[in-house]
């Protein structure tokens, strides 16, 4: 545990201290940091594009309960 905590803690948070009452064994594996791949939202012209085909639907079902 001294070991992990002067690796990944201490280089970032100096005065950060492990509290030897509440160690734990087993290890708890970060996914978000290990795994996670950042994706850039589509453009905003294809979601508008969407949004607007999804309107015109809901305008043609409302079309043809009101007929």
């Amino acid at each position: 545990m001294k070991a992990y905590v002067e690796r990944e803690v201490l280089p970032w948070a100096p005065e950060a201290w492990v509290d030897a009452s509440k160690e734990k064994i087993g290890y708890e594996i970060p996914f978000t940091r290990v795994f996670y791949k950042y994706v850039p939202p589509r453009p905003l012209a294809e979601i508008d594009a969407d949004v607007q085909a999804a309107i015109a639907r809901v305008q043609a079902l409302f079309a043809e309960v009101k007929a």
